[in-house]
């Protein structure tokens, strides 16, 4: 598939400590902006929008944090998802496509399920089509996973504690380059886990001193469901490094 505008996307796998990551490239190799996107998408969330910063940067914990999570419960979609198998045998008793329109359609406060349920089971799919995305486009996500399933985004979800312990060296880190977050009122990131307080009193700003915040109207996935305005937002960013440049 070819991303709007010019230019070929190039396929290619980057073997990392004997896992395979696929890569989209578009563009010349000099330069490169790094694009990676989340569960549940694909490189083709990135066709309409260039960049976004949709979770914000938290410091290394004093704990592992699927301890952290363990008083939210066994609803929790993190806690759900630490059993090899189990998330993967809830969405099977769903198409992929429907699976995706789930957590697409994403319009709560808090991903937790009620006990005894599976989050899956507890997510609504629209009968309608998303506004921000058309069922053929619907469709290429859902060919894509019906070829891998999802164990693979879900190991990411269970890898969290190695995770944690490997950024040891770097507790406490700032990020301390210019950056700049975008996200929604709506997002249920943001309503969550008290991502909204940290956010607005000035704690990512702690963390991260030369952040930029654009708080814009939408829900999670910002880059496919306003993606003009996520363009302009990273792009009246980078302008002002381009004109410090050439004033320079």
């Amino acid at each position: 598939m070819e991303a709007e505008g010019t230019g070929e996307v190039r396929h290619w796998a980057a073997d990392v400590n004997g896992i395979s990551l696929h890569v989209a490239e578009r563009g010349p190799s000099t330069g490169p902006a790094v694009l990676i996107h989340g569960f549940p998408e694909l490189w083709l969330s990135w066709v309409r929008a260039a960049v976004i910063l949709g979770i914000p940067y938290f410091p290394r914990g004093p704990r592992p944090m699927t301890e952290s999570f363990a008083k939210l419960g066994d609803g929790f979609y993190i806690n759900q998802f630490q059993e090899p198998g189990r998330a993967e045998r809830a969405f099977g008793r769903y198409d992929v496509a429907t699976v995706l329109k789930k957590f697409y359609a994403l319009d709560i406060d808090e991903l937790i399920a009620p006990p005894g349920v599976e989050i899956i089971d507890f997510l609504q799919a629209p009968s309608s089509p998303l506004p921000w995305m058309t069922d053929d486009e619907l469709g290429q996500y859902a060919e894509k996973f019906q070829k891998t399933g999802f164990t693979g985004p879900l190991n990411y979800y269970r890898t969290l504690d190695i995770n944690w312990s490997l950024m040891a060296p770097w507790s406490g880190a700032k990020i301390m380059v210019p950056a700049k977050f975008i996200l929604s009122e709506n997002d249920v990131g943001l309503q969550s886990l008290g991502t909204e307080k940290y956010v607005k009193s000035g704690g990512l700003e702690s963390n991260v001193p030369n952040v930029e915040v654009s708080i814009i109207e939408g829900h999670h996935f910002l880059q496919q469901e306003k993606p003009e305005r996520v363009n302009s937002e990273m792009l009246s960013f980078l302008d002002k490094f381009a004109s410090e440049e050439a004033s320079a």
